[in-house]
Order: structure tokens, then sequence, then C-alpha cells
């Protein structure tokens, strides 16, 4: 079941597949980050309309503040969507969807196991390091 260690043996379509998934996650987590810094930025820019408002207000525009606060301040970013519904929406969708299924395709390949591909590129290179050592 294991090749020199405690990892499991599997073939190279097995290993390709389980990397594959792996990273699927991972670039799903960057983009879990992306939409964070998204959330995040709106709503400094939102505060930011909020206190031009008050700043409006008090110099005396109070039509350009009643637009902010009427229009542009309740409304979502995209559609009626804000932007922590947009996060939550991909949390508990895409995200815990291929978390989950690349959790049970660890489970069933290697024993749930990660970073397999790694561990094995590991050894490769601590190996080829040993071996060079030896031959000086």
């Amino acid at each position: 079941m294991s090749d020199t260690d405690d990892t499991p043996r599997l073939s190279e379509a097995e290993l390709d597949a389980l990397h594959r998934a792996e990273l699927g996650v991972e670039w799903l987590r960057r983009a879990h980050g992306s939409l964070v810094e998204v959330h995040h930025a709106t709503g400094h820019a939102m505060d930011h309309l909020h206190d031009a408002e008050a700043t409006l207000r008090e110099a005396g525009h109070t039509d350009l503040a009643d637009e902010l606060r009427d229009d542009l301040l309740p409304t979502g970013a995209v559609g009626d969507r804000w932007t922590y519904d947009l996060l939550e929406t991909f949390e508990a969708g895409i995200l815990a969807d291929v978390t989950d299924y690349e959790r049970r395709v660890r489970a069933e390949l290697a024993d749930g196991r990660r970073h397999l591909t790694e561990r094995r590129q590991e050894r490769r290179w601590r190996r080829r390091a040993s071996e060079a050592d030896s031959e000086e």
C-alpha cells in the first residue's frame, strides 16, 4: 500500500486525478479570498459614501445627500444582493460542495492523505540531493 513511507500507492491516473481535485479546491479557496477582499473593499467604499452623505448634508447639499441615502447606499453590489450575501452563497454552495467532494475522493483513493504528488516530489528531490552528497 505504500511507497517507502506511509503514503498510499496510487496509479499515475489516480494520483493525477487526486492532485487535480486538490488543486481545484485550492483555487476555489483563492477565489473565496478574492470574494472576501471584494466584500471588505465594498464595505469600506460604502462607509466612505456614508460619510460623504453626512458631509454633503452639513454643507447644505441635501439633494445629493438624499440621493446617496435613498438610491446608492441601500442598493446591492450585484443586483439587489450585498457582498456578504454573495460570499455566504459561495461558501455554502460551490466551495462547500467541491471541498466535500475532494475530501471523499481523498478518502477513497488515498486514505484521506493530502498532497501525495507533493510528497512524492519531496522524496525525489531529497533522494536526489542525498545521492549528490554521497557522490561528492
